[in-house]
């Protein structure tokens, strides 16, 4: 089963993901753990790009173009022989992260982006994505806290309050198109009952 867990900047995933996957390790199931962008040395190069505070002139397309690219190896390199092995995976974002992002953040065509997306893709999508929903105001303060810690503080958590509001936008718009698919968690809520929560979503998926 491929599982994603989406959100805006502060919601909280990557450091809900360990804890996750520690759980799921306890009642029995063989989890990887992977994150995007990222995941292969090739990935994990091109994140450096893409991060980087000293690529502020990126164009929008550009920095689409470069999620496929690390995307398309990740998902052949990583995504699908974990998934014909016969594991879990849950990666720390994916597709709809650049239809969020680069879509509606961006605010590019969305039909073009997704086409992008799907070839990048092979058409692999997740049976399940949990979107950790927060406030943009609280998300961005809390990635303020982040950096004042010596966290990560990248090039789009720099960009401006209106395009993270897109962002989170975004996300829901993509809720109301696929139900099926997603699962809204409040990343609001207290970091426990926050965990218990997306602990209980995605073994509830895994019991069916």
């Amino acid at each position: 089963m491929f599982i994603t867990l989406e959100g805006p900047e502060g919601s909280g995933k990557t450091t809900h993901l360990p804890h996750l996957v520690e759980y799921l390790h306890e009642k029995g199931f063989t989890v990887f753990p992977t994150r995007e962008p990222g995941g292969t040395s090739i990935g994990e190069q091109i994140r450096e790009v893409l991060h980087s505070l000293k690529n502020a002139e990126m164009n929008p397309r550009t920095e689409t173009l470069l999620y496929q690219a690390a995307r398309a190896q990740f998902v052949e390199q990583v995504i699908r022989p974990r998934l014909e092995a016969g594991e879990i995976v849950i990666s720390d974002r994916y597709a709809d992260s650049t239809i969020a992002y680069q879509g509606y953040g961006h605010q590019q065509d969305l039909e073009q982006v997704r086409a992008l997306v799907n070839y990048a893709t092979g058409g692999l999508t997740p049976d399940l994505t949990v979107l950790l929903d927060v406030d943009v105001e609280i998300g961005l303060e809390r990635g303020t806290q982040r950096r004042a810690k010596g966290g990560e503080w990248n090039r789009l958590d720099a960009y401006q309050l209106e395009f993270h509001q897109r962002v989170r936008a975004g996300y829901l718009a993509m809720v109301k198109q696929e139900p099926e698919r997603w699962v809204v968690v409040d990343a609001g809520k207290g970091w426990d009952e926050v965990q218990q929560q997306l602990c209980a979503t995605i073994l509830k998926k895994l019991a069916k």
